[in-house]
């Protein structure tokens, strides 16, 4: 079964950090695009932040460009989140999921970037709040 299971959700204070932990099963999350989107109150849910399998490359939104950062670590299968520097604005449902491209036309950080996921995370929530 391909499973991915976010961590690390919470309430911080606005110029707070968090790091978000997503857990792969089933697959080798390597092997994939990978990348985190979130749904802030009100609005659709938006890709962020993509990491390529082929080179390790990523991809930004502008949104958080400079204040988050994507990486791996391949022996835990496991995908993470570090958010600096956070605002109320960054305030919701973060979901990691398994994609079929960072880059291009549907790429996860374009507003198709839904399109070609195939594996979703059930979301952790972040409130950024004084």
């Amino acid at each position: 079964q391909l499973k991915l299971v976010e961590s690390g959700g919470g309430l911080v204070q606005p110029g707070g950090s968090l790091r978000l932990s997503c857990a792969a099963s089933g697959f080798i999350a390597d092997y994939y695009p990978m990348g985190w989107f979130r749904r802030t109150p009100g609005k659709e849910r938006e890709g962020i932040i993509c990491i390529n399998s082929s080179d390790g490359s990523t991809v930004y939104a502008d949104s958080v460009k400079g204040r988050f950062t994507i990486s791996r670590d391949n022996a835990k299968n496991t995908l993470y989140l570090q958010m600096n520097s956070l605002k109320p604005e960054d305030t919701a449902v973060y979901y990691c999921a398994r994609g079929g491209q960072c880059g291009g036309a549907f790429g996860m950080v374009t507003p198709e970037g839904e399109r070609l996921v195939e594996v979703w995370g059930q979301g952790t929530l972040v409130t950024v709040s004084s």
